[in-house]
């Protein structure tokens, strides 16, 4: 009775079964990304979610990545104009290895992993999507998942996302890219917070999620020197933070699980495009 909150960092098929059980025993819910493997079953999980009177949130936690918060300063404040486009990668180099994110039924490859951040966080720059194109491939030999995924979203204001995920990269830069028609904001390293969990430190230790000077992005005009821009701090802990305030006093949950089942919807439709050779239109949920 203790326990308040079940947080769910288990394999992606694994998401709605764990979370229908957990909910149902009257706990509140955190799961990782995606938040299911198919719309349906996600909405499922929401509707449990609304009868127990629970909260359901989603680890979309690149949202609070200092790159990220950086770019979505810049958008809102106009600083670039009005924007044509965005590029975002998440690009790495992984062997082949026995792992369950190698699984395609228990995974799905980095299209599902690290390309749900990336489309969460271009939806949460512009809005409805209103057409997607995918190309998934493999390219490691006996590969059982897409090791290499590009995915192109025209958004409803205009604006489009252009987005890698790729397992076979040796560079995987720049991290962002975003034009408009004032500047062009272009930076290669990604945020250093995953990078020092893995080196050991803690998230409580100083200058935790600040990005080094030589690694801030710069804004490109083409009528001037570049203008290096201070990178926000990262901070995963506000996540926790938005969800113990939820649980706590009633606020909205970190992160809205439609949000998730949109991102989840552009996911499918991608994977739909790189089958049929196709642009798949998205209409209402």
């Amino acid at each position: 009775p203790d326990v308040e909150v079940v947080v769910l960092a288990s394999p992606n098929k694994t998401h709605v079964p764990l979370g229908i059980r957990a909910l149902e025993a009257g706990r509140h819910v955190v799961t990782d990304k995606p938040i299911a493997t198919d719309v349906a079953s996600a909405c499922r999980l929401v509707d449990v979610a609304a009868r127990t009177g629970r909260i359901l949130t989603v680890y979309h936690n690149r949202r609070f990545d200092g790159d990220f918060l950086t770019v979505r300063s810049l958008v809102e404040a106009g600083t670039l104009g009005p924007i044509d486009s965005l590029e975002s990668r998440f690009e790495i180099r992984v062997p082949l290895a026995e792992a369950w994110r190698e699984d395609a039924d228990q995974a799905g490859g980095p299209h599902r992993d690290l390309g749900a951040h990336l489309v969460d966080q271009a939806l949460v720059l512009f809005g409805t999507p209103v057409r997607v194109f995918g190309q998934l491939d493999r390219r490691r030999p006996d590969s059982a998942i897409d090791d290499s995924a590009f995915v192109a979203i025209e958004h409803a204001t205009g604006e489009r996302s252009r987005l890698w995920t790729s397992l076979i990269s040796s560079w995987g830069r720049p991290r962002f890219r975003v034009r408009g028609l004032a500047g062009e904001y272009v930076k290669d390293e990604r945020d250093p917070q995953e990078a020092r969990v893995l080196g050991g430190a803690k998230p409580s230790d100083p200058g935790f999620g600040d990005d080094p000077p030589e690694h801030r992005g710069r804004i490109h005009t083409g009528d001037r020197e570049p203008v290096a821009v201070p990178t926000e701090p990262g901070d995963y802990r506000r996540f926790y933070t938005a969800m113990r305030d939820a649980v706590r006093t009633g606020g909205a949950p970190p992160v809205d699980p439609s949000d998730a089942i949109l991102g989840l919807r552009v996911l499918e439709a991608a994977e739909e495009s790189a089958r049929t050779g196709t642009v798949v239109r998205l209409g209402p949920a």
